[in-house]
């Protein structure tokens, strides 16, 4: 059981990333070591090389490896406003959410994937947060929200605020950014297939090009085979993969196939090739927020400055924070309920 501090700290947390974490869901990895197979070892750097990424994307080719920095904003237009969970809530709804202009900010990621993917016999379910990375210089997460069951394509809706502002959930290119402190931004993502991606790269009843890659290397593409026909979902295994021709390979390979779907289908459930575990973003467990908004209160400050306190540094520094506001860190707990 943890400690009270180490609640504490998670609690907090929670609440410094805002509500990023409602868009993200759990998974744990059954990759063993002695469960891959010697599959087609494809090399992939030429079809890397030759795709349409975002010039925005920095892309290093190394030996065996590939490293991509995306910055995280598509080159695709979003939406002005979006709808997100109010204080406390890890999955929202029409009743509990509300308007934020659109947070997405630039992120620092920065990912090795191998050149060679290695296909296991044992899958790697995918984690929170990113599970790969779009040509668009956004990253795509799994289907689900944070609590690791709901579905994000299943569960969008639109909400109208008392100004008349009208917004969406999920936007109409299957993504959305997670909220961030201050008003300052997220890390834009996928959770299903991008009709604002494939569209710059593919043509109506064309075949799927690669419109990304996963962390275990294996490409992903639209919802199309190499004949311009949609792909059956009975086709695709349990990770939404599938060996078969792309443009880019003709004579056929492993790889992902967003489907286009709005069910658990959406998006990559599980890796079926060998993953780093150091390329997978593990995030800490949804939980309780503190509702900042009240602390504030209860200390005679703003939210803003009682989120400015924390510098917006993870994990929380409770003696720094109370320093900076002239109280004690016990005061500065007590308030947030901690």
């Amino acid at each position: 059981m943890k400690s009270k501090q180490q609640g504490s700290v998670s609690k907090l947390v929670i609440a410094l990333m805002g509500s990023a974490l409602f868009l993200s869901a759990c998974a744990s990895s059954s990759t063993t070591a002695d469960s891959t197979i010697a599959v087609s070892m494809v090399e992939i750097t030429d079809a890397v090389k030759a795709a349409a990424w975002n010039p925005t994307i920095k892309i290093t080719f190394g030996d065996g490896s590939i490293n991509f920095q995306p910055d995280g904003i598509p080159n695709h237009e979003r939406d002005a406003y979006y709808a997100v969970p109010n204080a406390g809530v890890v999955v929202p709804d029409a009743t509990t959410a509300h308007i934020i202009k659109d947070p997405t900010s630039a992120q620092k990621y920065s990912f090795d994937i191998p050149s060679s993917p290695t296909f296991s016999a044992t899958t790697t379910s995918t984690s929170l947060g990113s599970i790969g990375v779009m040509i668009s210089g956004a990253v795509l997460y799994n289907p689900y929200e944070g609590d690791g069951k709901t579905v994000a394509m299943s569960s969008n809706f639109t909400i109208t605020d008392s100004s008349g502002i009208t917004a969406s959930f999920v936007d109409k290119c299957a993504g959305h950014p997670t909220p961030g402190m201050n008003g300052t931004g997220g890390a834009y993502h996928y959770h299903g297939l991008p009709g604002c991606v494939t569209s710059q790269v593919d043509i109506t009843a064309g075949p799927s090009h690669i419109i990304g890659i996963a962390l275990d290397g294996f490409l992903i593409y639209g919802a199309n085979d190499i004949d311009g026909k949609a792909v059956p979902i009975t086709a695709l295994d349990e990770c939404n993969g599938i060996t078969s021709p792309t443009p880019e390979f003709p004579n056929g390979i492993y790889h992902y196939v967003l489907p286009g779907t709005t069910d658990a289908t959406s998006s990559i459930g599980c890796f079926h090739g060998v993953v780093d575990a150091s390329q997978i973003q593990q995030m800490p467990p949804m939980g309780p927020m503190p509702d900042l908004a009240a602390a504030a209160i209860k200390l005679g400050i703003t939210e803003t400055e009682l989120k400015d306190a924390f510098n917006n540094q993870l994990p929380p520094d409770f003696p720094s924070a109370a320093k900076k506001l002239g109280i004690t860190e016990a005061e500065l707990k007590a308030a947030l309920g901690l």
